[in-house]
């Protein structure tokens, strides 16, 4: 009886090591996640709310936008993203071509491309442009993913500089 109990109780503990040693693949779950998530942003950047474009950030972030310094920092990204979403020509829309998440379950990225309406501040011209763009996310506490670097490189090459004046003629 002793040789059965203890085969019992050795039986029961490597189960209970084997089910706590198995950790759930999240993988789909979590790209999906990701993918909602993006989805959801466009849609925020069309209502202008800075409110809800913020809340896409981790308080860490740091937002990399073409012809703009780096916004570091949630207060900075906050500033940021009001002066976008209060420019009456501000488009912006996005599409991962490719989304990855890490073995940990912990940090993603995506890449994909972005087109972009806005006004120029120094010309007041509405300028179209696109471009690549990469968002490197951090699982949160809660479950919800938060981008911590978010990078775009635009594809349109920059104006011409205006012509070299003319040099002074001699007389």
């Amino acid at each position: 009886m002793k040789r059965l109990a203890t085969l019992w109780a050795m039986t029961a503990l490597s189960l209970m090591v084997i089910a706590c040693s198995q950790t759930t693949d999240t993988h789909d779950a979590d790209a999906k996640a990701l993918q909602d998530n993006e989805t959801q942003w466009v849609q925020d950047w069309a209502s202008k709310d800075s409110d809800k474009l913020l809340a896409h950030y981790a308080d860490d972030a740091i937002l990399m936008a073409p012809g703009m310094p780096p916004s570091s920092g949630k207060a900075a990204i906050q500033n940021t993203l009001k002066e976008m979403a209060a420019d009456a020509a501000m488009s912006l829309k996005f599409q991962a071509s490719k989304v990855e998440v890490a073995k940990s379950g912990d940090l993603a990225y995506t890449q994909g491309s972005y087109t972009l309406t806005m006004t120029d501040p120094q010309t007041k011209q509405v300028i179209n442009d696109h471009g690549s763009y990469v968002t490197t996310y951090r699982k949160q506490p809660d479950g919800a993913w938060k981008a911590v670097a978010d990078i775009a490189t635009s594809e349109v090459p920059p104006p011409a500089p205006p012509p070299a004046p003319a040099p002074a003629k001699k007389h």
